[in-house]
Order: structure tokens, then sequence, then C-alpha cells
């Protein structure tokens, strides 16, 4: 089986790439041709793997999934949330997210923070929402050099490293992204 995975994002692919069974095969934006930048308008996080989905889907034809993550920290009232990636501005940077975000949390004692991720897939005609949450905490300072985005300052429940910190095998199996991938592989073996 073929899927496209709408992103360009090569640590998303190679994530995914590793989870799923070897009978299916990952197809990125770029090795279908699609090098435009897919807009991400929408104000939910889960608005945004669907747009991501049927843009797709529409455009090039391809059973497909897309997924779209934000980071929600409780005294920020759920931000950066769907604002994630561009939390700092348009250039996307992670330093800058993360700079930002330590220093918007800088005299907090509610450090509680949780990733959400959705996989909107589109497949035979029908679409299919799965969500992954991992909860955890905002370190005081960046930690590790393993993963991408807010890696460093993410403490996952009931471990001592950040998602930075720890092996990827690891992160994969309790991390929002691994967690609603896991839901995406069940049903796609299921319904081969």
């Amino acid at each position: 089986m073929k899927l496209v995975f709408a992103s360009n994002n090569k640590n998303k692919i190679k994530e995914i790439q590793q989870l799923l069974p070897d009978t299916i095969t990952l197809l990125s934006l770029e090795a279908i041709g699609c090098h435009e930048e897919i807009p991400e308008t929408a104000d939910t996080i889960e608005g945004n793997a669907i747009l991501k989905a049927n843009y797709v889907t529409q455009k090039y034809g391809y059973d497909c999934f897309a997924d779209d993550t934000g980071l929600e920290v409780e005294a920020l009232n759920g931000a950066p949330g769907v604002y994630s990636a561009r939390y700092a501005g348009m250039q996307r940077n992670a330093e800058d997210n993360m700079n930002l975000l330590l220093e918007n949390l800088k005299n907090q004692d509610n450090r509680t923070a949780q990733f959400k991720t959705v996989i909107a897939l589109n497949i035979n005609g029908k679409q299919q929402l799965f969500t992954g949450i991992a909860k955890g905490e905002i370190t005081l300072e960046k930690s590790g050099n393993q993963g991408f985005g807010y890696d460093p300052v993410f403490q996952p429940e009931g471990y001592q490293e950040t998602f930075a910190d720890l092996d990827l095998e690891i992160k994969n199996q309790i991390s929002h992204r691994g967690k609603a991938t896991q839901l995406l592989i069940s049903y796609l073996t299921e319904t081969k």
C-alpha cells in the first residue's frame, strides 16, 4: 500500500516511517511533486490536519494522511496551540519558539503542558481522524539534542528526561505523534 504523508518535514517522516509496517510505503510531498506550501489557515489542530489531507487528495488524487501538532500550555490558556510552529513569528524557528515560551513561563509555577497531534486520513473516499496526547510539563531550560521543535523543553509524565534526551524508539512509544500513529496503523491494518 502506498500512502502520501502530507509533510516535507524530514524529522516527522523519519519518525513515522519507523512506526509503519513494511507493507506501507510512505511517500513525501516532494515524492509526488507537491512543492507548494499547503495553507494551514484553520484555527484548530484538527482543522489544519484536515486542510492538508484534503489538499493532497483533491489536487493530486492520492490516499494520504496529514498531521498537525500543537503544544498546549495550561498557564498560557492553551497557547501556543495551533500556532506552535510560528509562536515566535512567521520564520518558524524552533529556538525562537522555545526561548519565547520559556520567557513567558519565567514566573510561572504551573508548567503543566501537553502535546496534541491529530492525524487526518483520507483513504478509499473516507476520512478518519486519530488523536494522540502526551502530557507533561515545560522544563526550566533546554535539554537534549534529539528530536525537534519543542522537544528540548518538554518533559513527559513519568520521565526525568525531555523528549530531546530520549532515544527515538522510546519517544515514539510515548509521544503524541507515536500514539496517533499507532491508532492510524491499527486502522490501516484492520481495513486492508
